[in-house]
């Protein structure tokens, strides 16, 4: 019996009998994990493909490496740690399509089941609390654009990582993301499960967020809004000094606004004295901030903007750098925390989705 026999004939059936592809929100899937690395002349390393992949409400929960049932049960357990641990799913399997051994990648412990587990009890022991706000998340699926677009697994995980932390109630989260692996990819999804789940500072899902995309270059801002386009048309504005101009004031009707930081520390009052355009609004006007490249001096003490965010603190903020943790580069770390993820340049390259 080959590998694609032992799958149909003895692995499918038991994922199956598991509840698996039958219990609602529950999937199998093939997923190529990472196209492989570039080695020259149009070639790549071996790419990473998990063999099953199982999802349980929009959560990897597990990965299961299959070899052809003449093959040892534990002959795809290096690549089934690798991948789970590549994924952040907390078990790994390997089976031949008669024995299962199972690896719980947080505690170590390892050994054979006589059957797979169902879609409740891995999320139970993925999830040991209960949240009802990780709930509402994992209610709300990515925004595909007619299946267009689809989360690399690091951008799962990144996403994945900020909504627990605004579980647990975090208000100062970073992101570490090398340039060129989709940050703003990132933010709309982040965005996107934020209003569609009702999530805002009350904590009660009784309004849409006001979520704030702030950045220092216009291009920047301007390449974000158009991203956004799977929002309602009235939920994107864009705050800009003509439009505060034309109007007399800053526009407040919205969901996700989007600006730059020197518009922001631009305006003046009626007596002609410098006064910062964002005091128009109340400090706990916006409920969320992305902070595009926040190391190009948004958290910085010494930074004018420091003060649009010590402004605003009542809201959760999210900074986005590609700039690794150095010396120079330490008040965004002693601003936003620890990064809850990082994928650092090296990690794009190996992957395959960078090059050098």
């Amino acid at each position: 019996m080959n590998e694609a026999e032992t799958r149909a004939e003895l692995i499918d059936p038991a994922l199956k009998a598991s509840g698996w592809g039958v219990i609602e929100g529950s999937r199998i899937r093939r997923e190529v994990i990472a196209p492989g690395r570039l080695i020259g002349n149009g070639r790549r390393a071996q790419s990473d493909i998990a063999d099953y992949v199982l999802v349980y409400r929009g959560e990897k929960l597990a990965v299961i490496e299959a070899k052809k049932r003449d093959l040892p049960d534990t002959e795809g357990l290096g690549q089934a740690k690798k991948y789970a641990e590549k994924l952040q799913t907390r078990f790994a399997y390997s089976t031949n399509g008669i024995g299962i051994y199972q690896v719980d990648m947080y505690t170590g412990a390892e050994g054979y089941i006589n059957q797979y587990p169902t879609p409740d009890q891995l999320w139970e022991a993925t999830f040991s609390e209960n949240n009802e706000w990780r709930d509402r998340f994992a209610a709300i699926p990515f925004e595909d654009k007619s299946g267009t677009w689809e989360a690399r697994y690091y951008q799962h995980n990144a996403i994945k990582h900020v909504l627990e932390a605004i579980c647990q109630g975090q208000d100062r989260i970073l992101l570490t993301m090398a340039t060129g692996t989709g940050k703003t990819f990132i933010a709309f999804q982040l965005a996107w499960k934020l209003f569609q789940s009702r999530w805002n500072l009350s904590r009660q899902p009784t309004r849409r967020p006001r979520i704030l995309f702030l950045s220092d270059r216009n291009i920047l801002a301007n390449q974000a809004y158009n991203s956004f386009s799977a929002f309602p048309d009235d939920a994107l504005v864009r705050i800009d000094p003509e439009a505060i101009k034309k109007r007399g004031r800053v526009p407040k009707n919205g969901s996700i606004f989007f600006t730059i930081f020197q518009t922001f520390m631009t305006g003046r009052e009626d007596a002609g004295n410098p006064t910062p355009k964002f005091s128009d609004y109340p400090p706990d006007f916006f409920d969320f901030i992305i902070i595009d490249e926040c190391h190009r001096g948004g958290a910085s003490d010494e930074s004018t903007w420091r003060g649009i965010l010590e402004y605003f603190s009542p809201a959760v903020q999210l900074g986005h750098t590609a700039t690794p943790k150095r010396k120079n580069n330490a008040d965004t770390y002693t601003y936003f925390g620890e990064p809850v993820y990082t994928y650092a340049l090296k990690d794009g390259i190996n992957d395959g989705f960078l090059t050098y």
